[in-house]
């Protein structure tokens, strides 16, 4: 996408962050304005995060404004907030490549760019990583400063307390801007906050505050008196105290989409010592009406016309295997009121919005709070509740501990319902679901069930909420589903059992989850057995016991990293069978999979039915 100059004549003049700071500060509303109607025209072309972008336009403009980016480093938590970021740092001319193959990165990417200090995909890692950038420029002694972003979603993630925790007792010099999208500003407010925050971040008022504090220690009425003060000179009802408890110094909150407003306050606060928090209100898909309205429906968009104020309408076609999740689990609460639906803040992802709606009850959203999550139904299941956990396969790596520690050690039977098992495509490594087979089949207890369609995986939950002898998984897959006749009944399949799909010779195909239908296609061409094994833990022995005797190789094949997957369960099984054979091991490579659209990717890594064939007859010749 050439960049039009007549169209953005002073962002034309910002290309990167030093010709941005080379502009006079009058300009910085229109390089705003000019920011925002780019951003909209390129992901209307290119699809990708929308509403988030949108919001935090005034504030990367005012960030690279007054910090000497990249020397001076800029974290931003997740990411999907960053696109303004990339278009200032040299990257606008490629915003219609991101999140394509081959394409800019959907998220920051330290190979990407200078400017990007901190590779991210997953919440409430900013604080962290900027505390260690902090340790580390305090050691440098070249006056390096670093800034955090962080937004309010992203701060119910206890990690993100840990760090504050850590800074304010460190004390290092960082800056942490806290975007709060969730509430409004009405203009005099905003004003008069913006006015306080200058006045507080300034050198006269840190200067008394920073010289009472020590004339005032050891004498605690009077210290508590000034404090006292401070706040009502703060106002009343400034959210500030918890991070003033943390030993950071809290400015705020301000109008984020006020530029003047957030340069002037960040000049002041650049130079102040030790850990500050600046808070800034803003409003998630500013500047475009459907969005403001529905930032969650905005949040990301495939390709659109921004003049049509509406998303494409998309053509009816087959359920999402969140959906059948989302269905099965309405289904089973109808009967069941211990049934306990619960989601780390991915409601809408993971099929849950009817469930929620219908059994509020029954529906807990533990916030981006992975770990809780998973201990919170631990807690459920020790007392007889049945909790369901619907969480991506990216996310459960997040709350790996309590996985082990809190459910399988105590054998309580949570079922976990992991979306997005497998290739996501366009989030791209840090959301591929590449590892949760492994990560989970060395866990003791633990039953892991791979639907090959949504009606198997409608059976498997059905197992997995029967199953009372410890914990479970149903690991699927992002997108539409396959098209199998969905059974209503719910029949609870037996534990540790494959079936054959296809009786063929010498080879034998063996199966885990939504790869079944190319490796039948792949089977045809060779005249190959195919047992869809339909559990990775257990396995079924006897089943592989007997392929393993009547045929010559043994092919596996799933979704998931080769290294310590199910096609190792299987050789595993051989080796304890003393079985000498030969064994394909098909699935994902040992490396982070790039983003790009799922099928440029499954036939990339030759995970197709063509793939599957062409490796099998490799591995024969």
């Amino acid at each position: 996408m050439s960049f039009d100059n007549s169209k953005y004549p002073v962002l034309a003049q910002a290309n990167t962050p030093e010709e941005l700071r080379k502009l006079p500060q009058g300009l910085l509303p229109q390089v705003s304005d000019e920011l925002r109607q780019f951003l909209l025209q390129s992901v209307g072309m290119s699809s990708g995060h929308f509403a988030s972008g949108l919001g935090t336009v005034e504030l990367t403009v005012a960030l690279h404004y007054v910090y000497n980016t990249p020397f001076d480093q800029l974290v931003w938590d997740v990411g999907h907030q960053a696109y303004p970021h990339k278009i200032l740092t040299d990257r606008r001319e490629h915003m219609h490549t991101i999140r394509q193959k081959n394409g800019l990165h959907p998220f920051p990417w330290r190979e990407e760019s200078p400017y990007d200090t901190f590779s991210v995909g997953h919440s409430g890692t900013s604080v962290s990583a900027a505390l260690g950038m902090a340790i580390a420029a305090e050691k440098e002694d070249l006056g390096r400063k670093v800034v955090a972003v962080i937004g309010d979603g992203a701060m119910t993630g206890g990690m993100v307390f840990e760090a504050l925790n850590h800074a304010g007792d460190l004390h290092n010099d960082m800056l942490v801007v806290l975007n709060d999208n969730e509430m409004s500003i009405s203009e005099n407010v905003g004003a008069l906050n913006n006015h306080l925050a200058q006045l507080m971040s300034g050198r006269f008022y840190t200067t008394i505050r920073e010289s009472s504090k020590k004339v005032l220690k050891g004498m605690p009425v009077i210290k508590e008196m000034a404090k006292r003060t401070e706040e009502h000179l703060k106002g009343m009802v400034v959210p500030g105290t918890l991070f003033e408890e943390l030993g950071f110094n809290y400015i705020g909150p301000i109008d984020g989409h006020d530029v003047d407003a957030l340069v002037e306050t960040m000049r002041n606060m650049r130079n102040l010592k030790g850990p500050q928090i600046l808070h800034i209100m803003t409003k998630k898909g500013r500047g475009y009406e459907p969005a403001e309205k529905d930032p969650i429906g905005w949040h990301a968009v495939p390709k659109f016309d921004p003049s049509q104020f509406k998303k494409p309408a998309t053509k009816p076609g087959l359920p999402t295997f969140s959906q059948v999740f989302g269905k099965w689990l309405c289904d089973i609460a109808e009967q069941d009121k211990s049934v306990m639906g619960i989601t780390p803040a991915m409601r809408e992802g993971s099929g849950m919005v009817e469930f929620s709606q219908r059994f509020p009850k029954q529906y807990f959203d533990a916030a981006i709070a992975e770990q809780h999550a998973v201990t919170l139904a631990a807690g459920m299941a020790s007392q007889g509740l049945k909790p369901v956990v619907a969480i991506y396969s990216t996310f459960l790596q997040r709350g790996y501990d309590q996985l082990i520690h809190d459910v399988a050690l105590q054998r309580l039977p949570v079922l976990f319902a992991i979306d997005r098992g497998g290739i996501v495509g366009a989030d791209g490594p840090t959301h591929q679901g590449a590892f949760d087979l492994s990560f989970m089949r060395c866990i003791p207890n633990m039953v892991i069930m791979t639907p090959s369609d949504e009606n198997e995986c409608r059976q498997m939950l059905y197992t997995g909420y029967c199953y009372q002898d410890g914990p479970t998984a149903v690991r699927y897959p992002r997108g539409s589903a396959t098209g199998a006749e969905q059974v209503e009944q719910m029949t609870a399949l037996p534990i540790g059992k494959g079936v054959i799909k296809r009786q063929g010779k010498n080879i034998a195909v063996v199966n885990f989850g939504t790869t079944l239908a190319a490796a039948l296609s792949a089977a045809e061409a060779l005249d190959a057995t195919v047992a869809d094994m339909r559990f990775a833990k257990p396995l079924d022995i006897e089943l592989l016991t007997e392929l393993a005797h009547s045929h010559d190789i043994i092919v596996t094949v799933e979704e998931n990293a080769i290294m310590g997957g199910a096609g190792c369960g299987v050789m595993e099984v051989l080796q304890k069978l003393k079985i000498i054979k030969p064994v394909l091991q098909i699935g994902l490579p040992d490396e982070f999979i790039k983003h790009g659209a799922p099928d440029e990717i499954i036939s990339e890594l030759k995970l197709d039915a063509a793939g599957i064939e062409q490796q099998i007859r490799d591995y024969i010749n």
